[in-house]
């Protein structure tokens, strides 16, 4: 799917606030959930194969792209499973797989463990876990006043010099992924929800529950860019070895942003699992 075309942005009213999403296709549905400073169009090379066969909800977590951006609400990865569940419901649906990347990846360990039947299978990309997180490149960001002295200019300044870092090869639309990923972040509301997004990455949610993935009943799938410098490969053997019905699929010679380098590779991959 290029960007030119159109796919209806949904909204649903969770918990008092706007939640965006894309809605396409018919059959079992399929969550997909996507990490930080990205949204729901992280999807927009997958959804085309995926909906063929299913019907595909791609979301913008609470205070990231579309979706509202308030200023005084709790929006970690356990907020944000509570809600993605609580979307289900307003959709009407009883339980749907579940693909998520990055901290999605978070949100979706918390609705496997929490809401277990929620869950038909489990797929984690390149996913936050453990003690993953955050990554030492944001670390800076989280510094006193670093917020304060940094302007919209350069703050988004920042964000473009830090999504290219996240791929390997040569041929990948990195100006199209900034446009997309960037742009909501890129005026003085955008920023305050990022650096607000930002104080909530920790890892004491993922640590938490690492126990209980041993006792998960999901079919999981652990898809990989055997390149990725963000999230590091080492993890995906750990979630393999914790996880007891998964399986690990490389992407070969990809980063971290998987689905713009191989979005070929990993729609196979998705529809063979799914």
């Amino acid at each position: 799917m290029s960007t030119n075309t159109v796919v209806e942005t949904q909204y649903a009213k969770i918990e008092g606030y706007n939640i965006a999403y894309q809605d396409v296709g018919e059959g079992v549905p399929v969550f997909l959930l996507h990490g930080i400073p990205t949204n729901k169009f992280l999807w927009r090379n997958i959804i085309p194969s995926l909906s063929q066969t299913h019907r595909v909800i791609a979301p913008d977590l609470l205070n990231y792209g579309e979706s509202d951006m308030p200023t005084d609400v709790d929006v970690s990865i356990n907020a944000q499973c509570r809600i993605i569940l609580k979307l289900m419901d307003a959709l009407g649906i009883a339980s749907a797989h579940v693909v998520a990347h990055d901290i999605g990846g978070g949100v979706a360990q918390l609705m496997a463990v929490n809401a277990p039947e929620k869950v038909s299978k489990l797929v984690l990309i390149d996913s936050v876990c453990f003690d993953s997180w955050p990554i030492p490149e944001f670390e800076p960001m989280l510094e006193p006043g670093f917020e304060e002295s940094t302007s919209v200019e350069k703050f988004s300044g920042i964000l473009e010099d830090f999504i290219p870092n996240g791929v390997y090869g040569d041929k990948v639309p990195v100006k199209e992924m900034i446009d997309l990923y960037i742009t909501p972040w890129s005026n003085e509301k955008g920023k305050s929800a990022f650096f607000r997004n930002m104080r909530r990455l920790n890892k004491e949610y993922t640590q938490a529950i690492a126990g209980a993935l041993h006792n998960l009943p999901h079919e999981t799938l652990i898809l990989w860019g055997d390149k990725d410098e963000f999230q590091k490969p080492k993890y995906a053997p750990m979630l393999a070895d914790t996880i007891p019905d998964s399986s690990i699929k490389w992407i070969e010679g990809a980063a971290h942003w998987v689905t713009d380098e191989q979005p070929e590779a990993v729609s196979e991959s998705l529809v063979a699992f799914l």
